[in-house]
C-alpha cells in the first residue's frame, strides 16, 4: 500500500480522517458513491471541502494511487468530483487508480482551489 507522504492525515481540529496508517489485514474496505444530502452536518461538508483541497494540492489532474487514502472519506466524492481511472476499476484494490474531474471539483468545491484553506 502507497503511502502518501505530505497528505493531511486528517481534518484539522477534528477525528475526521484522510488517511489510514496501515492496511486492513481482514480485506480492503472498498470505495461506493454515498449520497451527500443537503442536511449533511457542516462539518462533514468542511471534512469534504478540506479533503478536494488536499487532493488537488498533492495530484492535480495526474491520475493517483489510491494508496493510504481513506476508503470512507474518497466514497463522499467518488462518481463526482473523483473518477475512477482505470478500466475495470478494482473498488477493493489499495492501487487503484484514481483521478479528479477538475470540472466538476470546481462546481462543487470552489474554495478548494484558491490555495487558502491550508494557510
Amino acid at each position: 500500500m502507497l503511502k502518501h507522504r505530505g497528505f493531511p492525515g486528517r481534518l484539522p481540529g477534528s477525528d475526521y480522517q484522510f488517511t489510514i496508517r496501515r492496511a486492513n489485514p481482514r480485506g480492503v474496505t472498498p470505495i461506493t458513491r454515498r449520497e451527500r444530502y443537503r442536511d449533511r452536518k457542516g462539518v462533514d461538508r468542511r471534512a469534504d471541502l478540506y479533503f478536494m483541497a488536499a487532493l488537488w494540492e498533492h495530484f492535480g489532474t495526474e491520475p493517483f494511487e489510491r494508496g493510504n487514502l481513506d476508503a470512507g472519506r474518497l466514497s463522499w466524492l467518488f462518481g463526482r468530483e473523483v473518477l475512477p481511472y482505470d478500466d475495470p476499476f478494482d473498488p477493493e484494490s489499495y492501487d487503484a487508480l484514481l483521478v479528479i474531474d477538475e470540472a466538476a471539483a470546481r462546481a462543487s468545491f470552489p474554495e478548494a482551489f484558491d490555495g487558502e484553506l491550508w494557510a
